[in-house]
Protein backbone atom coordinates (compact mmCIF):
# COMPACT_ATOMS: atom_id res chain seq x y z
CA UNK A 1 0.00 0.00 0.00
CA UNK A 2 1.64 3.25 -1.28
CA UNK A 3 1.20 5.95 1.61
CA UNK A 4 2.58 9.41 -0.85
CA UNK A 5 1.31 8.71 -4.34
CA UNK A 6 -2.73 7.95 -5.00
CA UNK A 7 -4.20 7.17 -8.71
CA UNK A 8 -3.34 10.93 -9.97
CA UNK A 9 -0.10 11.92 -8.35
CA UNK A 10 0.14 13.29 -4.27
CA UNK A 11 -2.79 15.30 -2.96
CA UNK A 12 -4.25 16.20 0.40
CA UNK A 13 -4.85 19.31 2.25
CA UNK A 14 -2.60 21.96 2.12
CA UNK A 15 0.19 22.62 4.68
CA UNK A 16 -1.08 19.43 6.47
CA UNK A 17 0.82 16.08 5.47
CA UNK A 18 1.90 15.33 3.07
CA UNK A 19 1.05 18.26 1.03
CA UNK A 20 3.58 20.56 3.83
CA UNK A 21 6.60 22.45 2.52
CA UNK A 22 8.59 20.28 4.55
CA UNK A 23 7.48 17.06 2.65
CA UNK A 24 7.84 18.89 -0.64
CA UNK A 25 11.41 19.27 -0.05
CA UNK A 26 12.10 15.78 0.26
CA UNK A 27 9.98 14.70 -2.79
CA UNK A 28 11.55 17.27 -5.00
CA UNK A 29 15.00 15.65 -3.41
CA UNK A 30 13.86 12.28 -4.31
CA UNK A 31 12.97 13.11 -7.78
CA UNK A 32 16.22 14.93 -8.50
CA UNK A 33 18.14 12.28 -7.28
CA UNK A 34 16.44 9.85 -9.17
CA UNK A 35 16.87 12.10 -12.16
CA UNK A 36 21.12 12.85 -11.54
CA UNK A 37 21.55 9.15 -12.62
CA UNK A 38 20.34 9.13 -15.89
CA UNK A 39 21.70 12.57 -17.51
CA UNK A 40 24.41 15.04 -16.42
CA UNK A 41 22.82 17.89 -15.67
CA UNK A 42 19.13 17.73 -15.96
CA UNK A 43 16.03 20.20 -15.55
CA UNK A 44 12.74 19.75 -14.73
CA UNK A 45 9.40 21.62 -15.30
CA UNK A 46 7.25 23.46 -12.66
CA UNK A 47 3.88 24.46 -13.73
CA UNK A 48 1.03 24.88 -11.44
CA UNK A 49 -3.08 25.87 -11.65
CA UNK A 50 -4.09 29.33 -9.64
CA UNK A 51 -4.34 27.96 -5.80
CA UNK A 52 -2.60 30.23 -3.21
CA UNK A 53 -0.78 27.38 -1.52
CA UNK A 54 1.08 27.02 -5.17
CA UNK A 55 3.45 29.46 -4.33
CA UNK A 56 4.28 27.41 -1.34
CA UNK A 57 4.86 24.83 -2.68
CA UNK A 58 6.34 25.45 -6.10
CA UNK A 59 9.30 27.12 -3.46
CA UNK A 60 9.40 23.82 -1.65
CA UNK A 61 9.97 21.79 -4.56
CA UNK A 62 12.75 24.20 -6.53
CA UNK A 63 14.83 23.68 -3.37
CA UNK A 64 14.49 20.49 -2.77
CA UNK A 65 15.76 19.95 -6.85
CA UNK A 66 18.09 22.47 -7.08
CA UNK A 67 19.74 21.14 -3.74
CA UNK A 68 20.59 18.41 -5.70
CA UNK A 69 21.69 19.79 -8.69
CA UNK A 70 19.31 19.65 -10.87
CA UNK A 71 17.65 22.53 -12.72
CA UNK A 72 14.39 23.93 -12.57
CA UNK A 73 12.26 25.67 -15.10
CA UNK A 74 9.32 27.58 -13.68
CA UNK A 75 6.17 28.82 -16.02
CA UNK A 76 3.63 29.65 -13.69
CA UNK A 77 -0.22 29.16 -13.90
CA UNK A 78 -0.73 26.64 -17.09
CA UNK A 79 -2.71 23.95 -17.42
CA UNK A 80 -1.75 20.53 -16.55
CA UNK A 81 -1.74 19.76 -20.84
CA UNK A 82 0.22 22.67 -21.14
CA UNK A 83 3.22 21.56 -18.73
CA UNK A 84 3.13 17.79 -20.48
CA UNK A 85 3.67 20.22 -23.49
CA UNK A 86 6.46 22.03 -22.51
CA UNK A 87 7.82 19.52 -20.91
CA UNK A 88 8.35 18.39 -24.34
CA UNK A 89 9.47 21.00 -25.93
CA UNK A 90 12.09 21.95 -23.62
CA UNK A 91 13.56 18.80 -23.52
CA UNK A 92 13.11 18.60 -20.44
CA UNK A 93 13.88 15.73 -18.41
CA UNK A 94 10.32 15.57 -15.93
CA UNK A 95 7.55 18.26 -15.56
CA UNK A 96 5.75 18.70 -12.06
CA UNK A 97 2.28 20.15 -12.17
CA UNK A 98 1.22 21.73 -8.68
CA UNK A 99 -2.86 21.23 -8.86
CA UNK A 100 -5.82 19.69 -7.09
CA UNK A 101 -7.44 19.16 -10.35
CA UNK A 102 -11.15 19.98 -9.78
CA UNK A 103 -10.91 19.99 -5.61
CA UNK A 104 -11.82 23.25 -3.70
CA UNK A 105 -8.40 25.37 -2.85
CA UNK A 106 -7.85 24.09 0.43
CA UNK A 107 -6.56 21.38 -1.42
CA UNK A 108 -3.34 20.85 -3.68
CA UNK A 109 -0.90 17.95 -4.97
CA UNK A 110 1.56 17.31 -7.66
CA UNK A 111 1.94 14.77 -10.21
CA UNK A 112 4.96 14.04 -12.19
CA UNK A 113 5.28 13.88 -15.82
CA UNK A 114 8.40 12.16 -17.43
CA UNK A 115 10.63 14.02 -20.02
CA UNK A 116 8.48 13.08 -22.85
CA UNK A 117 5.18 13.99 -21.35
CA UNK A 118 4.22 10.92 -20.32
CA UNK A 119 2.37 10.26 -16.53
CA UNK A 120 5.60 8.53 -14.46
CA UNK A 121 4.61 5.12 -13.96
CA UNK A 122 3.70 3.54 -10.77
CA UNK A 123 7.47 1.78 -10.01
CA UNK A 124 9.35 5.28 -10.41
CA UNK A 125 6.82 6.98 -7.92
CA UNK A 126 6.95 3.69 -5.79
CA UNK A 127 11.14 4.49 -6.11
CA UNK A 128 10.76 7.71 -4.96
CA UNK A 129 8.04 7.17 -2.20
CA UNK A 130 10.66 4.52 -1.15
CA UNK A 131 13.79 7.29 -1.05
CA UNK A 132 11.75 9.40 1.23
CA UNK A 133 10.09 7.11 3.67
CA UNK A 134 13.09 5.31 4.37
CA UNK A 135 14.81 8.58 4.62
CA UNK A 136 17.77 7.28 2.28
CA UNK A 137 17.22 10.71 0.29
CA UNK A 138 18.10 13.01 3.66
CA UNK A 139 22.12 11.96 3.33
CA UNK A 140 22.31 12.95 -0.13
CA UNK A 141 23.74 16.07 -1.17
CA UNK A 142 25.06 17.88 -3.96
CA UNK A 143 28.55 19.90 -4.10
CA UNK A 144 27.91 23.90 -3.10
CA UNK A 145 29.24 24.28 -6.68
CA UNK A 146 27.17 21.51 -8.31
CA UNK A 147 23.70 23.50 -6.78
CA UNK A 148 20.99 24.00 -9.58
CA UNK A 149 19.42 27.08 -10.65
CA UNK A 150 15.89 28.08 -11.21
CA UNK A 151 14.70 29.93 -14.13
CA UNK A 152 11.34 31.29 -15.33
CA UNK A 153 10.10 30.87 -18.38
CA UNK A 154 8.39 33.99 -19.58
CA UNK A 155 6.72 32.67 -23.11
CA UNK A 156 5.19 29.39 -22.00
CA UNK A 157 1.60 30.50 -22.45
CA UNK A 158 2.39 31.85 -26.12
CA UNK A 159 3.86 28.72 -26.74
CA UNK A 160 1.01 26.21 -25.54
CA UNK A 161 -1.28 28.28 -27.04
CA UNK A 162 0.15 28.01 -30.57
CA UNK A 163 0.54 24.16 -29.67
CA UNK A 164 -3.52 23.92 -29.02
CA UNK A 165 -4.34 25.90 -32.06
CA UNK A 166 -2.12 23.71 -34.82
CA UNK A 167 -4.12 20.47 -34.80
CA UNK A 168 -7.14 22.64 -36.47
CA UNK A 169 -7.06 22.43 -40.34
CA UNK A 170 -5.11 24.95 -42.27
CA UNK A 171 -7.28 27.86 -42.50
CA UNK A 172 -10.06 27.34 -40.49
CA UNK A 173 -11.32 29.89 -37.93
CA UNK A 174 -14.26 30.09 -35.76
CA UNK A 175 -15.84 33.55 -36.94
CA UNK A 176 -19.10 33.75 -36.90
CA UNK A 177 -19.15 31.26 -33.38
CA UNK A 178 -20.53 32.98 -30.60
CA UNK A 179 -18.81 30.48 -27.38
CA UNK A 180 -18.88 30.93 -23.68
CA UNK A 181 -16.25 29.13 -21.75
CA UNK A 182 -16.10 28.78 -18.10
CA UNK A 183 -12.37 28.67 -17.09
CA UNK A 184 -13.20 27.49 -13.76
CA UNK A 185 -10.97 30.71 -11.72
CA UNK A 186 -8.02 28.05 -12.54
CA UNK A 187 -5.35 27.26 -15.04
CA UNK A 188 -7.05 28.02 -18.43
CA UNK A 189 -8.10 31.59 -17.16
CA UNK A 190 -5.78 33.00 -20.02
CA UNK A 191 -5.15 30.55 -22.49
CA UNK A 192 -8.73 28.95 -23.02
CA UNK A 193 -10.34 32.49 -24.07
CA UNK A 194 -7.05 33.61 -26.15
CA UNK A 195 -6.45 30.85 -28.37
CA UNK A 196 -10.85 30.96 -29.02
CA UNK A 197 -9.99 34.99 -29.68
CA UNK A 198 -7.30 34.11 -31.99
CA UNK A 199 -9.44 32.35 -34.07
CA UNK A 200 -11.95 34.72 -34.37
CA UNK A 201 -14.73 33.59 -32.03
CA UNK A 202 -16.94 35.74 -30.35
CA UNK A 203 -16.14 34.35 -26.57
CA UNK A 204 -18.42 35.04 -23.68
CA UNK A 205 -15.52 34.38 -20.60
CA UNK A 206 -17.00 33.32 -17.24
CA UNK A 207 -14.45 32.78 -14.25
CA UNK A 208 -10.92 34.23 -15.78
CA UNK A 209 -10.33 36.09 -12.35
CA UNK A 210 -8.72 33.72 -10.32
CA UNK A 211 -7.96 34.73 -6.40
CA UNK A 212 -5.97 31.95 -5.30
CA UNK A 213 -9.11 30.68 -3.29
CA UNK A 214 -11.70 30.95 -5.92
CA UNK A 215 -10.98 27.99 -8.03
CA UNK A 216 -13.72 25.63 -8.91
CA UNK A 217 -15.87 27.30 -6.30
CA UNK A 218 -19.52 27.29 -7.80
CA UNK A 219 -18.03 26.78 -11.12
CA UNK A 220 -16.19 25.06 -13.58
CA UNK A 221 -16.70 21.48 -15.21
CA UNK A 222 -18.10 20.45 -11.18
CA UNK A 223 -20.93 23.15 -11.70
CA UNK A 224 -22.14 23.84 -15.29
CA UNK A 225 -25.42 25.99 -14.10
CA UNK A 226 -23.69 29.32 -14.94
CA UNK A 227 -22.11 28.05 -18.08
CA UNK A 228 -26.01 26.62 -19.33
CA UNK A 229 -27.43 29.83 -18.19
CA UNK A 230 -24.84 32.15 -19.78
CA UNK A 231 -25.26 30.03 -23.11
CA UNK A 232 -29.19 30.40 -23.28
CA UNK A 233 -28.84 34.06 -22.12
CA UNK A 234 -25.86 34.89 -24.68
CA UNK A 235 -27.24 32.94 -27.19
CA UNK A 236 -23.83 31.12 -27.84
CA UNK A 237 -23.07 27.95 -30.11
CA UNK A 238 -21.49 26.04 -27.78
CA UNK A 239 -20.33 25.99 -23.98
CA UNK A 240 -17.33 24.70 -22.62
CA UNK A 241 -16.11 24.14 -19.02
CA UNK A 242 -12.74 23.61 -17.78
CA UNK A 243 -11.72 22.15 -14.05
CA UNK A 244 -8.63 23.80 -12.33
CA UNK A 245 -6.13 22.42 -14.21
CA UNK A 246 -8.00 22.48 -17.26
CA UNK A 247 -7.66 19.06 -18.11
CA UNK A 248 -10.71 17.92 -18.90
CA UNK A 249 -13.87 19.84 -20.26
CA UNK A 250 -17.63 19.44 -20.37
CA UNK A 251 -19.69 20.43 -23.05
CA UNK A 252 -23.26 22.36 -23.05
CA UNK A 253 -24.88 22.44 -26.22
CA UNK A 254 -26.69 25.75 -27.77
CA UNK A 255 -29.80 24.52 -26.14
CA UNK A 256 -28.13 24.82 -22.85
CA UNK A 257 -28.14 20.65 -22.37
CA UNK A 258 -25.00 19.05 -20.93
CA UNK A 259 -23.19 16.84 -23.22
CA UNK A 260 -20.58 14.79 -21.20
CA UNK A 261 -17.38 12.92 -21.69
CA UNK A 262 -18.84 10.00 -23.65
CA UNK A 263 -20.70 12.04 -25.87
CA UNK A 264 -17.40 13.61 -26.98
CA UNK A 265 -15.59 10.42 -27.40
CA UNK A 266 -18.77 9.03 -29.60
CA UNK A 267 -18.84 12.21 -31.66
CA UNK A 268 -15.18 12.05 -32.40
CA UNK A 269 -14.84 8.53 -32.90
CA UNK A 270 -17.46 8.73 -35.74
CA UNK A 271 -15.58 11.67 -37.58
CA UNK A 272 -12.19 10.39 -36.76
CA UNK A 273 -13.36 7.01 -38.26
CA UNK A 274 -14.89 8.84 -40.92
CA UNK A 275 -11.68 10.14 -42.27
CA UNK A 276 -9.58 7.07 -41.49
CA UNK A 277 -7.77 8.27 -38.38
CA UNK A 278 -9.34 6.01 -35.54
CA UNK A 279 -6.82 2.98 -35.28
CA UNK A 280 -8.42 -0.31 -35.61
CA UNK A 281 -11.74 1.27 -35.28
CA UNK A 282 -11.21 1.01 -31.32
CA UNK A 283 -11.63 3.64 -28.56
CA UNK A 284 -11.00 3.56 -24.97
CA UNK A 285 -13.07 4.17 -22.36
CA UNK A 286 -13.48 3.35 -18.35
CA UNK A 287 -15.87 1.03 -16.20
CA UNK A 288 -17.79 4.51 -15.61
CA UNK A 289 -18.70 4.96 -19.54
CA UNK A 290 -22.38 4.32 -19.96
CA UNK A 291 -23.16 1.46 -21.95
CA UNK A 292 -25.01 3.75 -23.98
CA UNK A 293 -21.40 4.61 -25.23
CA UNK A 294 -21.07 0.97 -26.62
CA UNK A 295 -24.07 0.35 -28.11
CA UNK A 296 -23.69 3.33 -30.27
CA UNK A 297 -20.13 2.27 -31.05
CA UNK A 298 -21.31 -1.41 -31.61
CA UNK A 299 -23.86 -0.01 -34.04
CA UNK A 300 -21.33 2.06 -36.04
CA UNK A 301 -18.67 -1.02 -35.76
CA UNK A 302 -16.54 0.35 -33.14
CA UNK A 303 -15.26 -1.35 -30.72
CA UNK A 304 -14.43 0.01 -26.58
CA UNK A 305 -12.03 -1.12 -24.51
CA UNK A 306 -12.79 -0.52 -21.16
CA UNK A 307 -9.79 0.41 -18.48
CA UNK A 308 -9.99 1.20 -14.72
CA UNK A 309 -10.75 4.53 -13.50
CA UNK A 310 -8.08 6.76 -13.79
CA UNK A 311 -7.07 9.08 -17.26
CA UNK A 312 -3.73 7.52 -16.85
CA UNK A 313 -5.16 4.05 -16.98
CA UNK A 314 -6.70 4.79 -20.43
CA UNK A 315 -3.32 6.77 -21.52
CA UNK A 316 -1.68 3.23 -20.91
CA UNK A 317 -3.92 0.96 -22.88
CA UNK A 318 -4.21 4.05 -26.09
CA UNK A 319 -0.36 3.73 -25.67
CA UNK A 320 0.13 -0.08 -25.84
CA UNK A 321 -2.17 -0.27 -28.53
CA UNK A 322 -1.98 3.00 -30.47
CA UNK A 323 -5.69 3.64 -30.18
CA UNK A 324 -5.84 7.53 -31.39
CA UNK A 325 -8.86 8.17 -29.01
CA UNK A 326 -10.27 7.43 -25.70
CA UNK A 327 -11.22 9.36 -22.11
CA UNK A 328 -13.74 9.95 -19.16
CA UNK A 329 -17.03 10.23 -19.00
CA UNK A 330 -15.83 12.97 -16.79
CA UNK A 331 -14.58 15.15 -19.67
CA UNK A 332 -10.67 13.69 -19.99
CA UNK A 333 -10.30 13.29 -23.63
CA UNK A 334 -6.78 12.12 -25.13
CA UNK A 335 -6.79 12.71 -28.77
CA UNK A 336 -3.02 10.66 -28.81
CA UNK A 337 -2.53 12.56 -32.48
CA UNK A 338 -1.98 15.62 -30.43
CA UNK A 339 -1.14 15.36 -26.69
CA UNK A 340 0.16 12.71 -24.54
CA UNK A 341 -2.62 13.17 -21.35
CA UNK A 342 -6.19 14.89 -21.51
CA UNK A 343 -6.40 18.25 -22.64
CA UNK A 344 -9.82 20.52 -22.14
CA UNK A 345 -8.81 22.81 -25.16
CA UNK A 346 -7.68 20.97 -27.60
CA UNK A 347 -10.80 18.96 -26.57
CA UNK A 348 -13.20 21.61 -27.11
CA UNK A 349 -11.29 22.84 -30.38
CA UNK A 350 -11.59 19.20 -31.78
CA UNK A 351 -15.54 19.36 -31.23
CA UNK A 352 -15.48 22.77 -32.68
CA UNK A 353 -13.52 22.15 -35.14
CA UNK A 354 -16.04 18.33 -35.84
CA UNK A 355 -19.22 21.19 -35.88
CA UNK A 356 -17.78 23.73 -38.68
CA UNK A 357 -16.73 20.51 -40.90
CA UNK A 358 -19.84 19.18 -41.35
CA UNK A 359 -21.92 22.17 -40.48
CA UNK A 360 -24.17 21.07 -37.49
CA UNK A 361 -25.22 21.88 -33.85
CA UNK A 362 -23.67 20.52 -31.16
CA UNK A 363 -27.06 19.17 -30.27
CA UNK A 364 -26.87 16.95 -33.59
CA UNK A 365 -23.47 15.88 -33.13
CA UNK A 366 -24.23 14.30 -29.64
CA UNK A 367 -27.19 12.72 -30.33
CA UNK A 368 -25.51 9.85 -32.10
CA UNK A 369 -25.38 8.40 -28.62
CA UNK A 370 -28.19 7.74 -26.15
CA UNK A 371 -27.36 7.35 -22.42
CA UNK A 372 -29.14 4.56 -20.30
CA UNK A 373 -30.16 6.61 -17.03
CA UNK A 374 -26.83 6.60 -14.36
CA UNK A 375 -26.77 7.21 -11.08
CA UNK A 376 -23.67 8.02 -8.84
CA UNK A 377 -23.28 8.57 -4.95
CA UNK A 378 -20.44 9.27 -2.78
CA UNK A 379 -20.26 8.00 0.04
CA UNK A 380 -17.79 9.15 3.08
CA UNK A 381 -15.55 6.59 4.12
CA UNK A 382 -12.80 6.23 6.28
CA UNK A 383 -9.23 6.28 4.92
CA UNK A 384 -7.65 2.69 3.98
CA UNK A 385 -11.04 1.39 3.91
CA UNK A 386 -11.73 -1.92 1.52
CA UNK A 387 -15.23 -2.30 0.28
CA UNK A 388 -14.40 -5.97 -1.29
CA UNK A 389 -13.65 -7.07 2.13
CA UNK A 390 -17.05 -6.79 3.16
CA UNK A 391 -19.22 -9.40 3.28
CA UNK A 392 -22.66 -7.19 3.65
CA UNK A 393 -21.81 -4.45 1.06
CA UNK A 394 -20.80 -7.58 -1.54
CA UNK A 395 -24.07 -9.24 -0.91
CA UNK A 396 -25.98 -6.20 -1.63
CA UNK A 397 -24.19 -5.38 -4.56
CA UNK A 398 -24.50 -9.03 -5.84
CA UNK A 399 -28.39 -8.84 -5.30
CA UNK A 400 -28.86 -5.39 -7.14
CA UNK A 401 -26.97 -6.77 -9.86
CA UNK A 402 -29.10 -9.69 -10.16
CA UNK A 403 -32.45 -7.53 -10.22
CA UNK A 404 -30.89 -5.20 -13.10
CA UNK A 405 -30.02 -8.32 -15.18
CA UNK A 406 -27.93 -7.85 -18.41
CA UNK A 407 -29.70 -4.44 -18.71
CA UNK A 408 -27.78 -2.60 -16.01
CA UNK A 409 -24.42 -2.68 -14.18
CA UNK A 410 -23.34 -1.31 -10.76
CA UNK A 411 -19.79 -0.14 -10.25
CA UNK A 412 -18.51 0.23 -6.46
CA UNK A 413 -14.91 1.89 -6.07
CA UNK A 414 -13.14 4.01 -3.83
CA UNK A 415 -11.32 7.14 -5.00
CA UNK A 416 -8.07 7.33 -5.26
CA UNK A 417 -8.00 10.99 -4.15
CA UNK A 418 -10.50 11.34 -1.79
CA UNK A 419 -11.40 9.23 1.08
CA UNK A 420 -14.74 8.49 -0.54
CA UNK A 421 -15.98 5.31 -2.03
CA UNK A 422 -18.12 5.90 -5.62
CA UNK A 423 -21.37 3.85 -6.54
CA UNK A 424 -22.29 4.08 -9.82
CA UNK A 425 -25.62 2.17 -11.22
CA UNK A 426 -26.63 2.14 -14.68
CA UNK A 427 -29.78 0.23 -16.06
CA UNK A 428 -33.31 1.51 -18.29
CA UNK A 429 -35.52 2.58 -15.66
CA UNK A 430 -34.48 5.77 -13.81
CA UNK A 431 -36.48 4.61 -10.28
CA UNK A 432 -34.49 1.07 -10.31
CA UNK A 433 -31.72 2.43 -10.72
CA UNK A 434 -31.66 5.46 -7.97
CA UNK A 435 -33.34 2.99 -5.18
CA UNK A 436 -30.63 0.73 -5.69
CA UNK A 437 -27.46 3.36 -5.49
CA UNK A 438 -28.93 4.50 -2.37
CA UNK A 439 -29.38 1.06 -1.15
CA UNK A 440 -25.76 0.40 -1.86
CA UNK A 441 -24.81 3.83 -0.28
CA UNK A 442 -26.62 3.11 2.72
CA UNK A 443 -24.79 -0.19 3.61
CA UNK A 444 -21.27 1.18 2.90
CA UNK A 445 -22.20 4.38 5.26
CA UNK A 446 -23.01 1.50 8.05
CA UNK A 447 -20.25 -0.20 7.60
CA UNK A 448 -17.54 2.30 6.58
CA UNK A 449 -18.72 5.69 7.31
Amino acid sequence: MRKLFGTDGIRGVANREPMTPETMVKVGRAAAHLLRGSTPRPAIVIGKDTRLTGYMLETALTAGITSMGVDVLLVGPLPTPGIAFITRSLRADAGVVISASHNPYEDNGIKFFSGDGLKLPDAMEEKIEELILSGEVDGIRAAPREIGKAYRISDAVGRYIEFAKNPLPKGMTLKGMRVAVDCANGAAYKVSPTVLKELNAEVVPLNVQPDGMNINKGCGSLHPEGLRRAVVRQKAHIGFAHDGDADRVLFVDERGELVDGDHILALSALDLKREGRLHEDTIVATVMSNIGLEMAMQEAGIRVVRTAVGDRYVLEEMLAKRYTLGGEQSGHIIFLEHNTTGDGIVTALQVLATMRRHGKRLSELSACMTSYPQVLINVQVRRGSAVEELPRVQEIIRSAEARLGRTGRVLVRLSGTEPVARVMVEGREHQTVERLAREIAQVIEKELG
